[in-house]
């Protein structure tokens, strides 16, 4: 078996289990969207209950989600889990797990800690600096990439809370 051959093994394992996942996802988003309060009692429209949306996009995700799932099961072939694993040492797989866990730093703990505005604005800064510098190949200049960083979590930060704080007037937290 080639080294491409194994790559191919590993993806088609990976599709596999992403796949299983996201077609539970799906289910999972379309029972709850589906218990939510229809807001009856006050007579409003059931087309416009707040499950409405959420149920449509549990069935697209569980549609799709099985379709990938037979798809990658019928084109499963040989190779070994070792291929799928070696899938995780990839420069790639890094990226995205960097990425994972900023944005679940940034949710589960910065969001409700301190203003939204604070919050999104150091996510921003974080998540460029380290995708565009730290994680970068070839790496740049990081006085650039600092810079660059700066402006766009300031920009896109208080742009982010203008619009919906001010325009929309949603109460952010």
């Amino acid at each position: 078996m080639t080294p491409d051959d194994k790559a191919q093994a590993g993806q088609r394992r990976a599709d596999l289990l992403l796949a299983i996942f996201f077609t539970l996802l799906g289910l999972a988003v379309s029972y709850f969207a589906f218990i939510m309060p229809d807001l009856a009692q006050r007579r409003i429209h059931s087309a416009t209950a707040p499950g409405v949306v959420p149920l449509m996009l549990g069935i697209v995700l569980t549609v799709l989600g099985a379709l990938l799932t037979l798809r990658a099961a019928r084109l499963m072939g040989p190779g070994s889990w070792a291929d799928f694993f070696a899938i995780f040492r990839t420069r790639a797989s890094l990226r995205v797990f960097a990425a994972l866990v900023m944005i679940l730093i940034y949710t589960l703990v910065m969001i409700g800690r301190m203003p939204f505005w604070a919050s999104s604005g150091i996510f921003m800064f974080a998540f460029v600096l380290m995708m565009e510098g730290y994680l970068a190949r070839p790496r740049p200049p990081m006085g650039r990439v600092f810079m660059w960083a700066a402006i766009t979590a300031v920009g896109s930060s208080a742009a982010i809370y203008y619009l919906f704080a001010e325009l929309f007037l949603v109460r952010l937290p």
